[in-house]
């Protein structure tokens, strides 16, 4: 096909090609990272690495309400850190500092697929999902103005490789303003070659097990 300055355009079946193609590595890349991460044989030496990882970086966020995520399929547990920041919150209170730091897990609204979050505290009333995800029961919606992302993998830019049910990209998208977004995996799940597409939003911050992955320092 050719354009109005007469150069060759890429064909329809092409472009389709393409995406079929970038559609299957994505495929593949999920199930092998997933896999990893499930056979971990280091997973108590990485978790603790991150947990310190986020801590430290936790130390000069301004937020009083984060939102997180149950793991599952061998992810990374960022409710510890998350405690524990919100328990230093709370000797602040002691202090005179005016800050009552909140935690909120995901919970999928069936209509529009975006996520809504819901305050979580250890030991709080917990039920499954429609996914088998457990999620806090009848507590208080939240909203937060940071929100840690679990990542299969993530490339470049800051862009992230999830598993593919578009979730967090719909939530992301809704929320207004935009809360800061920030990353979380193990530092095997980098994929140099991941390639955006046209809707994907690049996150804020990634963290792994070795620092600050991005933005790159």
């Amino acid at each position: 096909m050719d354009t109005k300055d007469g150069q060759s355009s890429p064909a329809p079946h092409r472009k389709q090609d393409e995406r079929s193609t970038a559609a299957a590595l994505k495929t593949e890349w999920r199930k092998s990272l997933v896999e990893k991460r499930l056979g971990l044989a280091d997973r108590g030496f990485r978790n603790d690495m991150l947990q310190r990882v986020m801590r430290v970086w936790l130390i000069e966020r301004p937020d009083a309400v984060m939102g997180a995520y149950w793991p599952i399929k061998g992810e990374f547990d960022p409710l510890p850190a998350l405690f524990r920041w919100q328990e230093a919150g709370l000797e602040e209170d002691a202090q005179g500092a005016q800050r009552n730091r909140r935690i909120g897990l995901p919970v999928v609204n069936k209509v529009d697929k975006t996520l809504t979050f819901y305050t979580w505290y250890p030991g709080c009333p917990m039920e499954e999902d429609a996914y088998g995800i457990p999620k806090p029961k009848d507590t208080e919606i939240v909203v937060p103005t940071l929100i840690f992302v679990p990542c299969v993998g993530y490339g470049p830019g800051g862009f992230r490789l999830g598993y593919g049910g578009g979730f967090y990209d719909r939530t992301l998208a809704s929320l207004q303003p935009k809360p800061f977004t920030v990353g979380l995996g193990y530092d095997f799940a980098y994929l140099p070659h991941l390639l955006p597409e046209a809707h994907d939003v690049p996150l804020d911050a990634i963290l792994s097990d070795t620092g600050v992955m991005w933005p790159e320092r």
